[in-house]
């Protein structure tokens, strides 16, 4: 690819003479590079690429997260059985899945080298990144009190994608707010204004405007569509698709409410 080492060569060599020529062919050839790279991730098999990883670095971290506080309690086990079902796994799947959280929980997993072949992976897709970080929330979540070496393992995971541990905190807030509303799009008798808010991610000040702003960007992160052209693997949509149906839930409460 040399559209961009010949745009920045000509560019250069107008402006400046033969440095300007030197200059612009560099700069060119950094941006062919980006281009390509970017195409690869774009191609049926790097999306393919994109799809196994994700799936793969899902279970792995799920193991080496529920056996972050010494154990894996039966309400995690419990909720990746419930993933299992979700997602419709055929009996290979299953297995590879199962084969894949139980190396997660080993003694001997390599935490770093599995985050960085699924970021080498899946590229500069940092929504990609969130979308899974979101589900090791939702198992963390699952037994409704995390232990302090779950929550440790979470910043790990965080840091080493490149997440910082104060947006991880804006994760976790508008998770367990999410989880208080239900699938058909009712608020349970536990949730609260203030739940709806924290659901969307802004504060009860938030005006009209920048309410619907979040909500539709809180939606479009979860847009079946969008998550398959990024390589989640469709049978993961589902996890998602409740999370919007979550969300939908808490706008319509901050809506009656500002009525």
């Amino acid at each position: 690819m040399v559209f961009g080492k010949l745009i920045g060569g000509v560019l250069g060599w107008s402006s400046a003479g033969l440095p300007g020529l030197v200059i612009g062919v560099v700069i060119g050839h950094a941006f062919d590079r980006g281009l390509a790279r970017a195409m690869q991730f774009g191609s049926p098999e790097g999306i393919e690429q994109v799809k196994k990883s994700f799936f793969e670095t899902t279970f792995l971290l799920l193991g080496y997260l529920a056996k972050a506080d010494g154990r894996v309690s039966r309400s995690e086990i419990d909720h990746t059985e419930q993933i299992f079902v979700q997602m419709r796994l055929g009996p290979e799947q299953r297995e590879r899945a199962i084969k894949l959280f139980q190396q997660g929980a080993g003694a001997d997993f390599e935490l770093q080298q599995a985050i960085d072949v699924f970021v080498a992976t899946c590229g500069p897709q940092k929504q990609l990144q969130q979308t899974l970080l979101l589900f090791l929330i939702s198992l963390a979540n699952a037994d409704e009190v995390m232990d302090p070496s779950e929550h440790a393992a979470l910043v790990s995971i965080a840091g080493k994608m490149g997440f910082s541990a104060t947006h991880l905190e804006q994760l976790l807030r508008m998770a367990r707010a999410q989880e208080q509303f239900d699938q058909q799009g009712a608020a349970s008798a536990a949730s609260s204004l203030q739940d709806a808010y924290a659901a969307i991610g802004v504060d009860s000040s938030v005006s009209d405007k920048e309410l619907k702003r979040e909500y539709r960007r809180r939606m479009s992160e979860n847009h079946p569509d969008k998550l398959i052209a990024k390589g989640v693997p469709e049978d993961m949509i589902k996890l998602a698709t409740t999370r919007s149906q979550e969300i939908q839930a808490a706008y319509e409460t901050i809506k009656k409410s500002r009525r």
